[in-house]
């Protein structure tokens, strides 16, 4: 069981995807792409990015953005941007 302070990046983001989709069944994979998360279009794309950005206290250039083709690259930039890291 792990307390917030501790949540590994998949876990803080998993949880991030569960509130932007409504769906608590979702189980992020590093392999996940659009086209495995129900929902998963170009609007809820704006707003998944926008609580990434805020969850993880990061910001995205529209370059990164645009370059997202699954979950893993997703967890790259941010581990790659987030403090500590």
């Amino acid at each position: 069981m792990s307390n917030p302070g501790t949540m590994t990046t998949i876990e803080k983001l998993t949880t991030i995807f569960r509130v932007v989709f409504d769906n608590d069944d979702i189980n992020l994979r590093p392999e996940m792409t659009a086209n495995d998360v129900d929902g998963w279009d170009s609007l809820s794309h704006v707003n998944l990015i926008m609580a990434v950005e805020k969850g993880f206290g990061i910001r995205f250039s529209r370059k990164e953005i645009m370059s997202f083709k699954d979950v893993s690259e997703l967890l790259r930039c941010i581990d790659g941007k987030s403090p500590g890291r």
